[in-house]
């Protein structure tokens, strides 16, 4: 798994070696300087640190007067060198105070030595432990644990080895220490690729190459990480210029292994793809790698199913050394498909020690999971990072393969809808396994081991029945027992609500359970019946609810999204916390609702779909239904806008969103209103998707608005597009403007964060209009904005400065203090582009002004990255590099991917103008990786032209012009005036 790697800063540690006694520290891979404990010690002048530094690196040596002197002087001593080194001898002394017998005088020379038996500490000595346990780790095959020392051994240099110190041995010794340095940082790049983190690495083999040209295996590492990141004529260009630099600074080719590097990229070896991922690789989150363990926790009451049990566990135990075992459970809703599946997974995990992974697929209700869903989610789980996982089907099928290629994983795809879902997501590895669970039978997956799972039999139905109930109830009234699992059809889900039902009420009798399911419905063949079969065997459970748990059941499916929170489930079902918790609890008790996590809760999907059957049929009057879904969208838009005004203070939106009658969380910490958005997305969005209906469908356009950081963020960009298009479609039905106008205004948005500039003005346009026609100021002021951001990015900067002013005004008019900074920043832009620089930063600098007044913090970070796009134009680089480093704080904290990507953009672009070119390539890649599937390929172009320019000013021509003409194909696909530019960069090279 890809996570950031922490900077050691302990050097060797702090530790007391004694009462009253603390090491002596010392460093070398930086500055030279001593400690005692936490105390720094005076090391004087840069030849006494010279002197210092030569005794440390000799391990305890005596090094002879002479030697020293050589040294220090080479072949130019003073005429008092001598009397020199000992002055330097005995201030060394001076300052080792309690210690000073460390230095010890013998033979004419000088030596550091331990002082009562404790070693001296340094850094040198500590790297070369860690470097010599890696080697030791990547020797025996533990590339996870060597890759932790490398970065530990690594952490421990301080910029410049021997820093300010001059003379022929420190300078020798400063070579063979950036030598080593560079060596195992070659090292622990080569253990990253072959742990599968090659698109992490790229930017910084980029700036590697850049920093040290002629150093081939640097060369050789990119090659690979480029196209092991599907950017195969980049790593063919780094070839290219790696030839040419060669030829012309030393006038040699190139080494072997990178022109058979070259000559396997150049065929697609299929043997340079990428490995397994399996271990840790450095990216932005706080991630820690895990072998998955996803399985749900079996029953302790399994019972039964022993030939299937034995059946399937051989197919298991025999995966390994074989082709991909996939076996298909087939049956009825309700008949023990999963828990036989997952009782048989626990019990073959000795056999599959890289990690068992589980999804729900949701095959029996409306919207099943998507593959490509799925894969990105067992791809984070296998341990690859957001920034490495492709989108499409295809190529998330494909690193998913390539990523559990040599290790033993078992996975349970269960409730899947049909093989076609399946297929992208089976292993299709050696030494793998799959289970799936389906109500439909797998004939068309080739080559699985298919399995009809049938109803229980009388005697292991009845031994379930007793496991739940207790034997003591059972044995005395055997023959009502068996009524009471006949009734059940055997079923083993009917069977396990019948008997909890049953366990939970001590003072029935089984002949009381017997008599109430004696109607004949509760007996309808199940083979035959199918679904009804299912329904039936939920009517027994359902039947035998009190009242207000009935009502519960039947308000709670009423609800979307994978699942429900406590706090929500509350407002469904209008009743507080606490006595929401003990209904809803009383319900999982009654195996009718699922514990996902605390505080949160989820129906089994046939569960919902017969729960809401349910309330159609029994929650009379229908008004019922309505006033439930009502509270819990006026709770998620509630919350929402406590959020957006944590998020957002002095923006007017919660002032002309639609009134709420129920109450959201009182939230009042900026961070955890972030947590409780990005958590209940997928509830929200699903909640907005589902209330579309006449009574609704104003709020769950608010709701949208509030929420718009969602798409900001990336993580559910499609989601929130989609609830969008679906409420617009509704809005649209209905007639109503006021809803349309906002809603294209939100679109608006979604476009223009996608790039797709011309879809983005046409909603804007209509925005504008609609908002104007039905006097809503929330779209009247914004559709303006938009449309000025838009005009400025297409550089129609007559028509975007008259939209900015006409939003000013309307905001001010709306005392929307945020939104008028907002405006102001963006005006900034266009004065900017128009050669204003100086009013562009007063602009920029009034908006910031608003922004820390209102203690705006997430919206301030826009304001530094507008102010910071003023300062690069004025040619105040360190400012504009101070802006975005603290703006990009504050997106990353604020979990806006898409702003952060961008942040990483204009850095790149302030590094180029300040001409550190090697600099703006990592920014650019960093760009690259942040926006991947998230910004829209106008803005992926924009960051390649970047990129372009600045590998070709490091001297990476073609690598440079693979970017520009991937750039330019995006522009000219797209229309986008930048296309111009791109070709006059990429025509020097075409005459060339």
């Amino acid at each position: 798994m890809c996570v950031q790697r922490d900077r050691v800063t302990q050097q060797g540690g702090t530790m007391d070696d004694g009462p009253g006694r603390e090491r002596l520290r010392f460093t070398v891979l930086g500055p030279v300087r001593a400690w005692r404990g936490a105390t720094p010690l005076a090391a004087g002048s840069p030849q006494q640190r010279a002197l210092l530094a030569a005794l440390l690196l000799r391990g305890g040596r005596t090094a002879t007067a002479a030697e020293l002197v050589d040294a220090l002087w080479g072949d130019e001593p003073p005429h008092a060198a001598l009397a020199a080194l000992r002055t330097y001898a005995s201030r060394l002394r001076k300052a080792l105070g309690d210690d000073s017998e460390a230095l010890v005088s013998e033979s004419g020379g000088y030596a550091l030595r331990p002082v009562d038996g404790r070693p001296l500490d340094l850094d040198h000595d500590h790297a070369e432990q860690f470097a010599a346990e890696a080697e030791k780790a990547k020797a025996s095959g533990d590339r996870t644990r060597a890759r932790e020392l490398l970065d530990t051994a690594l952490a421990l240099w301080d910029g410049e080895p021997l820093a300010g110190l001059a003379g022929p041995y420190v300078d020798t010794q400063r070579t063979r220490l950036e030598e080593w340095r560079l060596s195992l940082t070659e090292t622990r790049l080569e253990l990253d690729l072959e742990a599968g983190c090659h698109a992490e690495v790229v930017s910084e083999l980029t700036a590697l190459t850049a920093a040290h040209p002629l150093r081939e295996r640097l060369r050789e590492l990119l090659m690979l990480a480029l196209y092991r990141s599907g950017r195969q004529a980049e790593a063919l260009a780094v070839y290219a210029d790696t030839r040419r630099l060669l030829a012309d600074e030393l006038g040699v080719d190139p080494c072997a292994s990178l022109s058979d590097l070259q000559q396997r990229i150049l065929r697609a070896d299929t043997e340079l793809d990428a490995p397994p991922v399996i271990a840790d690789c450095p990216d932005t989150s706080d991630q820690v790698f895990v072998r998955p363990q996803q399985l749900p926790a079996t029953v302790a009451d399994f019972t039964g199913r022993s030939a299937f049990v034995d059946d399937l566990g051989r197919q298991l135990a025999t995966a390994e050394g074989s082709v991909m075992a996939v076996s298909a459970l087939t049956g009825i809703g309700g008949v023990g498909k999963t828990t036989l599946a997952v009782h048989v997974a626990h019990a073959a995990r000795e056999h599959f020690p890289d990690g068992q992974l589980y999804v729900d697929l949701q095959g029996a209700g409306q919207a099943p999971s998507e593959p490509e869903a799925v894969l990105g989610a067992f791809l984070r789980a296998l341990g690859t990072a957001d920034s490495a996982i492709p989108d499409g089907l295809e190529e998330r099928a494909a690193l998913y393969r390539s990523t559990v290629a040599g290790r033993r994983v078992l996975t349970l795809l269960d409730n899947a809808r049909d093989a076609a879902q399946i297929r992208p997501l089976l292993p299709g590895a050696e030494g793998c396994a799959a289970l799936i669970t389906s109500r439909a039978r797998m004939i068309d997956l080739a080559g699985a081991h298919l399995i009809d799972l049938d109803v229980m039999s009388p005697e292991e139905a009845l031994t379930l029945f007793t496991r739940i109930v207790g034997e003591e109830r059972v044995t005395s009234e055997r023959q009502a027992a068996m009524a009471v699992v006949g009734a059940c059809g055997f079923l083993p889900l009917a069977i396990r609500i019948a008997a909890s039902r049953l366990a939970a009420r001590r003072t029935w009798t089984v002949s009381v359970l017997a008599s109430k399911l004696a109607d004949e419905r509760r007996r309808l063949d199940e083979l035959r019946a199918g679904d009804l079969a299912v329904k039936a065997t939920f009517e027994l459970g359902y039947g035998q609810l009190e009242p207000h748990q009935a009502r519960a059941f039947r308000l709670l499916g009423l609800a979307d999204g994978p699942d429900i929170s406590l706090a929500a489930a509350a407002a469904v079902l209008d009743l507080d916390i606490d006595a929401a918790e003990d209904l809803v609890e009383s319900l999982v008790d009654a195996s009718l609702l699922e514990s996902a996590a605390p505080g949160r809760y989820r129906f089994h999907d046939l569960v919902r779909l017969y729960a809401r059957a349910c309330a159609e049929r029994d929650e009379q009057p229908p008004s019922e239904r309505e006033a439930a879904l009502s509270r819990l969208l006026d709770f998620y838009l509630a919350t929402a806008a406590r959020m957006y005004a944590l998020e957002r203070p002095g923006d007017r939106l919660i002032d002309h969103m639609e009134a709420t009658s129920y109450p959201g969380l009182e939230l009042t910490d900026r961070q955890d209103a972030l947590a409780w958005l990005f958590s209940e997305a997928s509830c929200v969005l699903a909640c907005a998707r589902h209330a579309t209906g006449p009574a609704f469908l104003r709020r769950s356009v608010d709701l949208l608005l509030l929420t718009l950081d969602l798409a900001e963020s990336g993580a559910d960009a499609r989601q929130y597009e989609q609830a969008n298009v679906r409420l617009l479609e509704a809005a649209r039905a209905a007639e109503d403007q006021h809803a349309q106008a906002r809603l294209h205004t939100s679109l608006t948005n979604v476009h223009t964060l996608a790039g797709r500039l011309d879809e983005a003005d046409e909603h804007a346009k209509s925005a504008m209009l609609l908002g104007l026609a039905v006097g809503d100021p929330f779209s009247s002021s914004n559709a303006p904005n938009d449309r000025g951001i838009i005009a400025g990015e297409q550089k129609r900067h007559t028509d975007a400065e008259a939209y900015l002013n006409q939003a000013l005004s309307a905001f001010r008019a709306d005392n929307n203090e945020q939104s008028e900074a907002s405006a102001l920043c963006n005006l900034s832009r266009v004065h900017l582009d128009t050669g204003r620089t100086d009013s562009a930063i007063e602009l920029a600098e009034q908006g910031i002004a608003i922004y820390r007044r209102l203690g705006a913090e997430r919206r301030l970070a826009n304001g530094m990255y507008a102010l910071a796009l003023a300062f690069t134009l004025a040619d105040r680089l360190d400012d504009a590099t101070v802006q975005l480093m603290k703006a990009l704080t504050i997106f990353q904290q604020s979990r806006q991917r898409f702003w952060e990507g961008m942040t990483y953009f204009r850095l790149a672009e302030v590094e180029l103008a300040g001409n550190r070119p090697a600099d703006a390539a990592n920014h650019a890649e960093q760009a690259l990786t942040t926006l991947r599937g998230i910004g829209g390929e106008w803005w992926r172009a924009n960051a390649l032209t970047t990129l372009g320019r600045a590998l070709h000013a490091i001297g990476h021509p073609s690598r440079a012009r693979v970017c520009w003409q991937e750039a330019l194909a995006i522009h000219d696909r797209l229309g986008s005036p930048e296309a111009i530019t791109v070709r006059s960069l990429l025509a020097p090279m075409a005459a060339a």
